[in-house]
Formats: C-alpha cells, structure tokens, sequence
C-alpha cells in the first residue's frame, strides 16, 4: 500500500521556524533531508516534494443535487478553505498547462465533494 504523508503546521508554527536562527533552520532542514536519505535508502520513500504556500492554492467545491448527482456546478476559490470536518481522502499528481486546466479536470472529479489544487514547489 502507498500512503501519502501530509506534514502539516500552524501558520503561527511556520513564522516562528522563518524568525529561528540561520542555522538552527539549517540544522533542521538537514535533518530532514537525513530522514529522507535513510527512507529513500530502505526503499520506503517513493516520492517527496513540498508544497508551495496555503496561499497558492484554489479550491473547487463541485455541487450535488438532492439525490446525490452532480449538478454540473462548481465555486472556485483562491487559498485553502476545506472546512475542518473534512479529511482528505486521496490525492492526484497532474500535470497541465495551467491552472485554468487543473481547474478544468478538477470539475470533472466524479466523486464530488472537496478538491484543493495546489502547484508543487519545484526543488
């Protein structure tokens, strides 16, 4: 089985990592990428990548009809508003164009619900 691993803070987290010292960050992000050499060693770590800021992301909330269908219609929005009840359930790497396609294929997800489109951070 493969899981995706989300690592995840507080707004409030990450400002008080940007304020520590240059090398206590450093020392910090070596750390991380010792994790991921011993992973990526043991066969474990497939992929990792970061994520660009909350702030790019947009997120499509695709509507229903009563009895469940979709109803064709979607609301758009800049940033990371899925509500807290909400977990995420799966993710998908895509690759196109531009945001305006990753809009387009996220209209056409057939399960509804919630998806929050987010560029990956080029390393």
């Amino acid at each position: 089985m493969k899981f995706m691993l989300m690592f995840a803070g507080t707004d409030e987290y990450f400002e008080a990592f940007r304020k520590f010292p240059e090398d206590v960050q450093q020392a910090s992000l070596e750390r991380v990428m010792h994790w991921r050499e011993e992973q990526t060693a043991a066969g474990v770590l497939l992929e990792s990548r970061r994520l660009q800021g909350a702030s790019s992301a947009t997120t499509v909330r695709l509507g229903r009809t009563q009895t469940g269908q979709p109803n064709g219609k979607a609301l758009i929005t800049d940033g990371p508003f899925i509500d807290a009840k909400e977990r995420i359930g799966g993710y998908a790497i895509i690759e196109v164009a531009d945001l305006d396609a990753a809009i387009a294929l996220a209209k056409t997800w057939p399960a509804g619900g919630t998806v929050e489109i987010r560029p990956v951070m080029e390393q």
